[in-house]
């Protein structure tokens, strides 16, 4: 099929960290009935008008030690989605390692993510579209600062621990995948933040938190880190090498900016430094702006939604969040997709995943009993409406997906030929990665 020229998405829902201690295991894909009922939910994905989701195999379960794995369950989904045509963005990492990892404090996790990188692109070469870890930052913070989830530790040091071995990791697997498939592209897949003073003593406290959200991508993306924020990372355990690792291998041009967007996104800063929710204040156009303005790199919009409760909240938003992309597209910034967060309702994210109390949030395009909710009505129509207006820029700033039916085409071909060409990077990072396994 010939790429959309925009790119509607939704998601399943894989989060799957540990809690209690580490002795149980959240597994959204079994809470919200996914093992059960994946055939029904990807032909429900077409049934919307959408060639693209978010989705990634249950690491714990697939991933058994280095080099064992089980693939049945993985064979089994994507080659549904091949023999549909729906392009999978791959999400590898969803807020969770296997059992025999650990946690993000384990220095040996960014080597072994990357040979399950490499080695899943190798059982699927015909999947292009990659977020090797989802949100970073929100990894990182609810695993080792917030202490909710996984090593549920709550320092600096344990923040900077996790954050750069989850970091490396992304890294590491980008440049592992492009060995696979030289035209891949990574759609890092990032919570989109703000933290507003509510009073002038407040004002230093929320600039500290807004420079700490940008520190994942910009190591990321190989960003110089300004002094405060530098400082932190020297001070918590990261040596000038592991610093020096980011800034001479990021794979930025391979790269889509991928920013989510809640109500929950934005905070209120007290002066002695904690923050509450905010509620929607700047919203998605002003704050995305803020991350391009950075980065420089095309956007999409990858994960948001609403509770559904009464009356037509989840679709007012959804409307309100399409008018945010648009905004920020008249403005000049490439913006390339849209995506409505999860396809089915979710369990226990009113908790944040910490409590396994069973509770349906109200948040998807369809009912847990896969009964299509009004938000996926309307969202079905926007896409109906909205395909054929071509909302970017320009034809030469369309995404250069192949799709897994034009996976063995000519010119497909001849793309990944020429993207054989931009390997120096590549092989000194996996020089790396073979030193340490």
């Amino acid at each position: 099929m010939p790429a959309p020229a925009f790119m509607f998405a939704t998601g399943i829902e894989n989060s799957n960290p540990t809690i209690r201690g580490g002795s149980h295991r959240v597994d959204e894909l079994e809470s919200c009935g996914f093992y059960k009922h994946w055939r029904t939910d990807f032909d429900l994905v077409r049934d919307l008008g959408i060639h693209f989701l978010r989705y990634g195999p249950p690491i714990h379960t697939t991933f058994l030690r280095p080099g064992r794995y089980d693939w049945e369950f993985s064979d089994l989904t994507f080659g549904r989605l091949k023999e549909l045509d729906i392009a999978p963005i791959v999400d590898l990492c969803h807020f969770g390692v296997p059992d025999w990892i650990g946690n993000f404090q384990n220095p040996d996790f960014p080597a072994l993510f990357a040979r399950y990188a490499r080695d899943f692109a190798d059982r699927y070469p015909w999947v292009q579209l990659y977020t090797p870890v989802n949100e970073m930052y929100v990894c990182a913070t609810f695993s080792a600062a917030y202490g909710l989830w996984n090593e549920q530790l709550s320092s600096d040091k344990a923040f900077v621990t996790a954050l750069k071995h989850i970091v490396k990791a992304n890294v590491l697997a980008m440049s592992a995948i492009l060995e696979v498939r030289p035209d891949a592209l990574f759609i890092q897949s990032e919570s989109s933040e703000y933290f507003h003073a509510e009073n002038p003593k407040a004002i230093k406290p929320a600039e500290i938190q807004n420079a700490r959200r940008f520190l994942p991508l910009d190591l990321n993306y190989g960003r110089r880190i300004e002094s405060e924020m530098y400082e932190l990372l020297m001070d918590n355990g990261m040596t000038r090498k592991e610093y020096h690792f980011f800034l001479e291998n990021n794979l930025k041009h391979h790269c889509i900016m991928g920013n989510d967007y809640y109500e929950t996104n934005e905070h209120r800063v007290a002066a002695d430094g904690s923050w509450r929710p905010s509620g929607e204040i700047f919203g998605y156009s002003e704050i995305t702006r803020q991350y391009y303005n950075r980065y420089r790199l095309p956007v999409m919009h990858t994960e948001t939604n609403f509770h559904q409760g009464q009356g037509e909240a989840a679709v007012n938003w959804l409307w309100k969040e399409w008018a945010n992309v648009l905004r920020v597209r008249n403005s000049g910034v490439p913006m390339v997709g849209f995506t409505w967060y999860s396809l089915t309702d979710q369990v226990d994210w009113d908790t944040t995943l910490r409590e396994t109390n069973g509770t349906v949030n109200p948040l998807g395009l369809y009912d847990l009993d896969r009964n299509i909710r009004p938000v996926g009505t309307a969202y079905r129509q926007l896409i109906a409406d909205w395909r054929d207006v071509l909302p970017s820029q320009s034809v030469c700033l369309t995404v250069p997906v192949v799709f897994p039916s034009e996976f063995e085409e000519p010119l497909a071909r001849k793309r990944r030929d020429a993207a054989r060409a931009d390997r120096p990077k590549r092989e000194r990072l996996l020089r790396e990665l073979e030193a340490q396994t």
